[in-house]
């Protein structure tokens, strides 16, 4: 048996009175798009807030690549494979489009002085197909247009391309997607799809929090569901349709 790539075990976290993940468990393979859904209020965004640093739990525990990760900072969870989006997009508004894409190529290196100097040879060899990768990227993700121009003129859809492109650029294990298709039309909604399947044949894991369920059913290896706080069923997603308490938390029957 192999260990998974992320393992949540009885997380908890209360804002207040009120209980937002109650005794939370999950375990993800590595190499799997893991859809995550639930209804309005499940606890779905403050169970990845949990897990990527940005909040801390009550109680419970989260292992990612064999390593507990709870109350390590956002940014040393990211250098460590494991990269998170939110559901509005976020960019360095000043910065240019492939500048924000050099910074997720940034995020795999973390030079010594000693090491630049006695490899300055390899790491130029390193920065020219750095660069020619990311230029790669511009083109695959139709940002090459305006790679040049500030990122905060983009357009939404443009944005979450280079959402992607950023990620692509950084080669995470992990990669937790809030909400992608939030507010996109159909076209870039298959071209999401599609950067999704991308990730996983380079190798890396995702996660999907989506409340568009076809799109799960069409993108996604299982699908995990949450509500009230806890995860209730895991699994594919045609199992799921005839799992009562999905039915009943989630999805609605075929009368409704």
């Amino acid at each position: 048996m192999t260990t998974p790539l992320l393992e949540v075990k009885d997380l908890t976290k209360a804002f207040g009175g009120v209980v937002a993940v109650s005794e939370c468990s999950m375990s993800i393979d590595e190499g799997a798009v893991v859809g995550l859904i639930g209804p309005n209020g499940a606890g779905k965004s403050s169970l990845i807030d949990l897990v990527s640093g940005f909040e801390r739990p009550d109680a419970g525990s989260v292992r990612f690549a064999g390593q507990d990760i709870v109350g390590r900072r956002p940014d040393v969870i990211s250098r460590m494979g494991l990269i998170r989006t939110f559901q509005t997009p976020r960019e360095w508004r000043d910065l240019s489009v492939i500048d924000n894409v050099r910074v997720g190529r940034s995020a795999l290196h973390r030079e010594s002085i000693w090491r630049t100097l006695t490899g300055a040879r390899r790491l130029r060899r390193e920065e020219t197909a750095e660069r020619e990768e990311i230029f790669n990227l511009m083109t695959h993700y139709r940002l090459d247009g305006v790679r040049n121009s500030r990122a905060s003129g983009l357009s939404g859809g443009q944005k979450r391309l280079l959402e992607f492109a950023r990620i692509a650029a950084a080669k995470p294990r992990l990669t937790i997607l809030d909400e992608p298709m939030g507010g996109v039309n159909p076209v870039l909604g298959e071209r999401i799809g599609e950067a999704i399947r991308e990730l996983k044949r380079a190798g890396s894991t995702v996660i999907v929090v989506e409340h568009n369920l076809p799109f799960i059913e069409k993108t996604c290896d299982e699908v995990v569901v949450m509500d009230l706080g806890t995860v209730i069923a895991q699994g594919h997603f045609s199992e799921l349709r005839d799992n009562s308490r999905v039915v009943d938390a989630y999805l609605g029957n075929d009368d409704e």
